[in-house]
């Protein structure tokens, strides 16, 4: 299988939802409350035995991914406390061990299945009960117990839960951060690590954090273009240290923003993982419940111009060091087909500039009400009239438009030629 051809459902997925829930969700501080508050490792294990989701909750996890329009999921099966929300032969700390006695990890990819998401499973090499990751030569024995305990589990994830279609690490960074990224594969054993799962999963698709590069590229809280694979920008709702739930989080996105990042990374040919972090009981909040479902109803009427869309030159995205952004929204391509997608209403005319390729058909994408434009060869500068005072989409107004080739952006030798004579 190549490469394109693994990552084929990939592209035309576009958006999922990453599901950060374990024994942290208890006390709603987020995920890394036992490492940033130093609470010790037998005491912080006391949680383990109250740790009691709803039945059920996996299914709504499901249901809401559905409603917002994702195509898949990912779950953290073991955040880096170490607690696993699956059965392991290698270690008692598991939902099936205490409180719930349930395998919280078949739940949730038994329901994602039946609802045809593509299954997505996290898993943290790094475990803070094992002072062996901390001081490596000072605990040598607890360093390889870690690693044996990761090749057990990793196998166990790939093997008793039918087809996996992604695999993300995290936590692949050294305590002491002073090693590079060859420095954590090795430490990890990596290569020998992602040559068993593709072994055991040969279609899977695994992120780069085990420090190999792999298949995709996972930056958090920020939207890019990979450097050399694909990207999946991963990010919160809320703020950016509130994965895990977070009782008090005073900062949360926009349904506007949150639909802006997906766009953008639509432009980019990349893909939005977007993160929930349900409650003690496994429930999802209804401030993120509002968010999902306002980005789910755009898609619905929208999804043409996101899913398997390819990177799109045009001027409007919002790249680092580009200057010239089109103020009213980003673009999205698929072949010869550009799809602007307007955040900032500009009234009854809209203008684009430095568009290189002539323009064949424009029109509204969701009515298909053709629209009259003119392009300007010399200058490219494409002017839409006809439109309505007010934004017909209260989120995103997409305009869609067809030219004679691919899309491409126009160059300009003289930067100030478009000012015109100033005698």
């Amino acid at each position: 299988m190549t490469y394109e051809e693994k990552m084929k459902w990939f592209n035309e997925a576009r958006f999922g939802i990453y599901v950060h829930f374990g024994l942290y969700s208890l006390l709603g501080r987020g995920e890394w409350t036992m490492y940033s508050e130093r609470i010790p490792a037998a005491e912080y294990a006391k949680l383990a035995d109250q740790f009691n989701p709803d039945p059920g909750c996996a299914k709504e996890w499901v249901e809401t991914a559905k409603a917002a329009g994702a195509k898949y999921m990912v779950l953290t099966t073991r955040h880096h406390e170490g607690f696993c929300l699956f059965d392991s032969k290698c270690s008692d700390y598991t939902s099936v061990k205490h409180g719930c006695k349930r395998d919280i990890v078949r739940e949730y990819v038994d329901a994602a299945r039946e609802a045809g998401l593509k299954v997505g499973l996290y898993y943290s090499l790094l475990d803070w009960r094992f002072p062996g990751y901390f001081e490596p030569e000072k605990y040598p024995e607890s360093k390889d117990a870690l690693i044996a305990q990761i090749f057990t589990q990793v196998r166990e994830l790939m093997t008793n839960y039918g087809q996996i279609d992604i695999l993300e690490y995290d936590g692949g960074w050294d305590a002491k951060l002073q090693l590079k990224r060859d420095g954590w594969a090795k430490f990890w054993n990596a290569e020998e690590l992602n040559a068993m799962v593709r072994e055991l999963q040969p279609q899977i698709i695994i992120n780069d954090r085990s420090g190999k590069d792999e298949d995709i590229e996972t930056p958090e809280q920020v939207v890019r273009a990979g450097k050399q694979r694909m990207t999946e920008s991963c990010m919160c709702i809320g703020d950016s240290c509130a994965w895990g739930y977070t009782r008090f989080n005073p900062n949360w996105k926009s349904s506007e923003q949150l639909l802006q990042h997906l766009v953008q990374a639509a432009q980019l040919g990349g893909n939005y993982l977007l993160n929930i972090g349900p409650d003690p009981h496994g429930h999802i909040r209804n401030e993120e419940l509002e968010r999902l479902q306002a980005v789910g109803n755009w898609l619905s009427r929208n999804d043409e111009a996101i899913r398997n869309s390819q990177s799109c030159e045009l001027i409007g995205s919002t790249q680092p060091g580009v200057v010239d952004l089109n103020l009213q929204g980003p673009w999205t391509r698929k072949g010869n087909i550009g799809y602007w997608c307007i955040f900032r209403w500009p009234g009854n005319v809209a203008t684009a500039v430095r568009i290189a390729t002539p323009v064949k058909r424009v029109s509204m994408l969701v009515s298909g009400e053709e629209l009259p434009f003119s392009w300007d060869a010399e200058n490219g500068k494409l002017v839409i009239t006809g439109l309505p005072a007010l934004a017909p989409d209260p989120l995103a107004t997409v305009i869609k438009v067809e030219f004679e080739d691919v899309p491409r952006r126009m160059e300009e030798t003289d930067l100030a030629s478009w000012i015109g004579n100033m005698k």
